[in-house]
């Protein structure tokens, strides 16, 4: 019996990360579909945390840890079962203070819940805050 394997060489199948924040947000959206109490993110970065923290003020999530492991870091998000959709509006487009209303109607289910996350010039914050401070920005996502 003749040996029939073919042997290729091993190819190191990593994925490159195109978007941070999209991985982190895909991560919670399917925990909590399947009922987890916690999820673990990585890598880390400031966008993702200050997310995070606006889905907490929220109070879409309960809480989460930054745990330092001397490379890019994790997080560990408490979920509480609120969350029902979030995602990443990837290119981030350019909001102006009179747009916001219509990216609302477009991404979000009512206008009694659900927030928009833009990056403005002020920080990173939801829709309401920006119309609020009269700033527009860059759209990074949205969750409901």
């Amino acid at each position: 019996l003749g040996a029939c394997h073919a042997f290729y060489p091993a190819q190191n199948s990593t994925m490159v990360r195109m978007n941070v924040l999209n991985d982190a947000l895909r991560n919670m959206t399917n925990a909590e579909k399947r009922g987890k109490r916690q999820v673990m993110i990585r890598p880390s970065s400031k966008v993702v945390i200050k997310f995070l923290s606006v889905m907490m003020k929220h109070g879409y999530i309960d809480e989460f840890e930054y745990v330092d492991d001397h490379r890019s870091g994790k997080i560990v998000v408490q979920l509480n079962g609120r969350l029902n959709k979030c995602g990443v509006i990837s290119p981030r487009f350019d909001v102006k203070v009179k747009e916001i209303e219509k990216w609302v109607t477009n991404l979000l289910p009512s206008r009694q819940f659900g927030h928009l996350v833009l990056t403005t010039a002020s920080g990173i914050m939801d829709h309401e805050e920006a119309r609020r401070k009269h700033t527009g920005g860059k759209i990074l996502g949205f969750f409901y």
